[in-house]
């Protein structure tokens, strides 16, 4: 349960979700639904994600080990903020880590913040004692990183020594596409000990309870390639975050489980209905689904496929992709690609998931295409200044658009509309319920 929330904030997040203030606290508690807000921060926004709300969408950002312009991630943020991103993470693996982590967060505002904190500790601690790092320092960065107002954090705990053996020893094509479960699979196979987040847990749920941030249950096994996706190793580690997530709820911590990664379009239903069916509906969190794997320089639209079917299935958080994922580290445009094509998908999924509640906007766009009213479709817009630059790239101040022309379908009917009554959004609103009754 969400603790301390003003009476003000739950009434805010009711009315910008479409529920009452009784759904949503019914939600927290019983862990269903999550509501951000660290309490060493003080302002973020308060973004709330589960069942019956609106699908959300993450940007990641970060330095990497190659290439290190805070200045470029500063710019992302801002971007990801501008085009409407819900939650930011920091995945930072180069420079100054606490001086990049302090400074996106100050760049995100107000957006919930997250970091992945098994980097800096695995970076920092190889630099201190090689890889016999001690099991307690991966705590003390948690701790670090929560006193700087972390949101959220990725938690890698589902993934045991045993898992992590089986991943380098099986058949897997990519034994683990993970980069902070590879660190741990690594520290847990060169010293012969168990995760450090299992073997603190206790310690950990009462750091995260303290300063009200939600733990993000890792995917360290998620499917690196369509081939691998569903197997023993990817199912193991849900069923173990979903032993852990049922554990942080009873004890009064927020929270929610990260997905796959890839797989083909046909499983991606199935395997958010696994993860709602093993943790009793905890929000997923999902990367993707990318579902090919041959969308090299495209990777944004391959998830973006996959994303607005879990939406519509019960994905609560989507993980944008850039077009450059697998090739290299985004620059700040390939963000913002990124960060529309996964709002897009899950604007479809929720379209699907919540009906007449998502579909404002597309029925006003849609009123407005058929009165060509253009400086309407243009600014209701996911980006409106590249809308507009495309109604303008040909010469011609025409009533409808150069792709029709004199032909457009609107003037060759005007005559015979200008007596129609003009349809109202909630006449299309009701339309879409009716026509949703017979479809589903």
């Amino acid at each position: 349960m969400h603790r301390n929330v003003d009476e003000s904030v739950l009434k805010d997040v009711a009315k910008f979700e479409g529920v009452d203030v009784e759904f949503l606290l019914r939600g927290l508690s019983s862990g269903r639904i999550i509501l951000f807000g660290n309490v060493k921060r003080s302002f973020v926004k308060p973004v709330a994600i589960g069942e019956g709300l609106f699908t959300k969408v993450n940007v990641n950002i970060g330095t990497s080990g190659t290439v290190v312009d805070l200045g470029m991630e500063v710019k992302k943020a801002r971007v990801a903020v501008d085009f409407g991103a819900d939650t930011i993470m920091d995945l930072s693996t180069g420079g100054n880590l606490d001086e990049i982590r302090r400074t996106l967060i100050e760049a995100s505002k107000p957006l919930p913040f997250g970091t992945v904190p098994t980097y800096q500790a695995w970076i920092e601690g190889v630099a201190r004692f090689g890889t016999a790092i001690p099991s307690d320092y991966f705590i003390s960065v948690v701790e670090r990183q929560l006193r700087d107002g972390v949101d959220f954090m990725t938690i890698h705990a589902g993934v045991s020594r045993e898992l992590a053996l089986k991943a380098v020893r099986g058949s897997r094509l990519m034994p683990s596409v993970s980069r902070g479960g590879t660190m741990l699979a690594v520290w847990m196979l060169e010293n012969a000990s168990e995760n450090p987040y299992l073997k603190h847990w206790d310690y950990l749920l009462e750091l995260f309870r303290e300063y009200n941030a939600v733990i993000s249950l890792g995917d360290a096994l998620r499917p690196g390639t369509i081939f691998d996706a569903h197997d023993e190793l990817q199912i193991a580690e849900l069923v173990n975050n979903a032993r852990l997530a049922r554990d942080a709820i009873s004890k009064g911590v927020q929270v929610m489980i990260e997905g796959p990664g890839h797989m083909t379009m046909d499983r991606v239903v199935a395997d958010i209905k696994l993860e709602k069916s093993l943790s009793g509906g905890v929000p997923y969190y999902v990367l993707g689904p990318l579902v090919t794997d041959a969308a090299v320089g495209y990777d944004h639209i391959a998830t973006a496929i996959g994303a607005a079917i879990a939406a519509a299935a019960g994905a609560d958080l989507i993980c944008y992709l850039t077009p450059s994922e697998h090739l290299s580290l985004p620059n700040v445009e390939q963000v913002k690609e990124g960060l529309i094509a996964a709002k897009i998908a899950a604007h479809a999924g929720d379209l699907v998931k919540l009906g007449p509640r998502a579909a404002k906007s597309d029925a006003e766009i849609s009123i407005a295409r058929a009165k060509l009213d253009w400086s309407k479709q243009i600014e209701l817009a996911p980006d409106p200044g590249r809308a507009l630059a495309m109604r303008t790239q040909f010469e011609g101040n025409l009533k409808s658009c150069t792709m029709c022309g004199q032909y457009c379908v609107f003037l060759l009917l005007e005559k015979y509309l200008k007596s129609r009554k003009e349809t109202t959004l909630n006449e299309l609103m009701n339309k879409l319920e009716v026509s949703r009754s017979y479809v589903l």
